[in-house]
């Protein structure tokens, strides 16, 4: 059973870059060739998809965040990362790491991934 942990700071200070690890357990063979993506959800609003990172290292970006947001992978670690520059009190969201087996830009429901991590509370603030 693959399972997805999140795991970071609680709270990250604004201005500050926030760094966010999804570690991926009992992974087996097809997920080699999975695509993994971030997905968050601030209080009170929807899900935003933030971006993805294919099995080849590609990487696929939400416009709005693109400038500030890039995703890299550990396979040694069987881990992926989230690295947000600048954060401000806009980006308080809980965090989530997700999987799919197909290249699903913007996709934010979770019935459309594989494997959904039980996400992580961040909050930016002062």
């Amino acid at each position: 059973q693959v399972q997805l942990q999140e795991s970071g700071p609680g709270l990250v200070k604004p201005s500050q870059t926030l760094f966010l690890t999804c570690t991926v357990s009992g992974a087996s063979g097809p997920t080699a060739f999975y695509y993994w993506a971030w997905i968050r959800q601030p209080p009170g609003k929807g899900l935003e998809w933030m971006g993805t990172i294919s099995y080849t290292g590609s990487t696929y970006y939400n416009p709005s965040l693109k400038r500030r947001t890039s995703i890299h992978r550990d396979t040694a670690k069987n881990q992926f990362t989230l690295q947000l520059l600048s954060v401000t009190p806009e980006d308080t969201a809980v965090y989530v790491c997700a999987a799919s087996k197909t290249l699903i830009r913007g996709a934010t429901d979770e019935e459309k991934y594989e494997y959904w991590g039980q996400g992580t509370q961040v909050t930016a603030s002062s």
